[in-house]
């Protein structure tokens, strides 16, 4: 099996999480069908006015734990909440998990909405 990894020109260092990086949602988008997207908000977040990425699956942050198994290890991962927050704490457990590809999508979905990227509620 491939490994399907994406790598990211605007990959910066998160100022809040050892060994976590922040990509820019300018930088998701072209490649959205190519990564794992994961939002960790709340389900009526996810559905509402600010909606989700088409094709990210949403896994509450909370839960996170509960299913770290579903989520691929051979694939590079892209956490994604409200303004960047909850999705960097999110990349940060998934990298503590041995997961090595995971990013934290820098502004969330706020940013996301501001670029006028497609969004599905």
């Amino acid at each position: 099996m491939s490994t399907k990894i994406v790598h990211f020109d605007s990959k910066t260092e998160n100022p809040h999480f050892e060994d976590v990086y922040d990509v820019t949602p300018g930088d998701v988008h072209p490649v959205k069908n190519q990564v794992k997207l994961i939002d960790v908000r709340q389900p009526e977040e996810y559905v509402g006015e600010l909606g989700h990425i088409p094709g990210a699956e949403l896994i509450v942050l909370n839960t996170l734990p509960e299913h770290l198994e579903k989520i691929p290890k051979d694939q590079t991962v892209v956490f994604v909440c409200l303004a960047g927050g909850r999705s960097a704490k999110a990349a940060a457990f998934a990298k503590m998990n041995g997961f090595e590809h995971v990013y934290n999508m820098q502004g969330g979905m706020q940013l996301w909405n501001q670029l006028q990227l497609p969004v599905e509620r």
